[in-house]
């Protein structure tokens, strides 16, 4: 019968100190992603700038720039979606400057019936903010050999292929042909840790008052 009750005691314990670390490791990320979300607001809203000549993927990153230059008419197509409007593709296009400087440009969002029209656009003033994204991770397929279509943004693969800078301008404002710009933003960025916290938090109280009248059974069965 003590065995019994040591046994109700250990586990209750491990149960409630394990549920106690989830809901810990919670609110240390609810921390770390409000850092990076006020981060990312601090770097969204500087003075925007010229592209600099040197770029820095930790200085610069979401830093406010204006690219004038030319669509080269290189472009690959990220599958996307948009809320309220369904499937589609997000542009990625060339953009060369006068100096010869070539670089990545997220335009945005094409709806799923315009995927295939031809673009227009070639002389342009950019204006968005520089990004290094790598959006796909060991679970994204490559790009498909027959349509071309990617998974994911990713700066490197995308350079690589269209032999860029591996840097991203995600445009502010809409670069024509009908292209919806998607501009960097915090607010589609769920921080959601501390419900998690309150839920681990909550979890370890009922396992600990279940252990509590498991143990109060057990000892009066001595």
């Amino acid at each position: 019968m003590k065995f019994r009750l040591m046994s109700a005691l250990l586990l209750g314990l491990a149960g409630v100190a394990f549920l106690c670390s989830l809901g810990i490791w919670q609110v240390q990320r609810m921390y770390e992603k409000r850092a990076q979300l006020d981060e990312m607001t601090a770097g969204i809203s500087e003075p925007a700038v010229v592209v600099p000549a040197v770029l820095d993927p930790e200085r610069d990153r979401y830093r406010p720039v204006i690219a004038a230059g030319q669509f080269t008419g290189e472009t690959l197509y990220v599958l996307s979606g948009q809320p309220m409007v369904g499937a589609g593709v997000q542009v990625i296009s060339v953009l060369q400057m006068a100096d010869g400087r070539r670089l990545l440009v997220d335009r945005g969002f094409l709806q799923d019936d315009d995927k295939h029209k031809a673009l227009h656009v070639r002389d342009v003033t950019v204006q968005g903010n520089l990004m290094w994204p790598r959006d796909s991770n060991e679970f994204t397929p490559p790009p498909d050999a027959k349509t071309g279509l990617w998974f994911a943004r990713d700066a490197d693969a995308m350079a690589a292929v269209l032999h860029t800078e591996p840097t991203f301008i995600v445009a502010r404002v809409p670069t024509g042909d009908g292209i919806e710009a998607m501009p960097i933003d915090t607010s589609s960025i769920p921080n959601d840790h501390w419900g998690y916290a309150i839920t681990w938090f909550s979890l370890a109280f009922v396992w600990a008052v279940m252990t509590a009248g498991l143990v109060w059974r057990i000892r009066r069965q001595i």
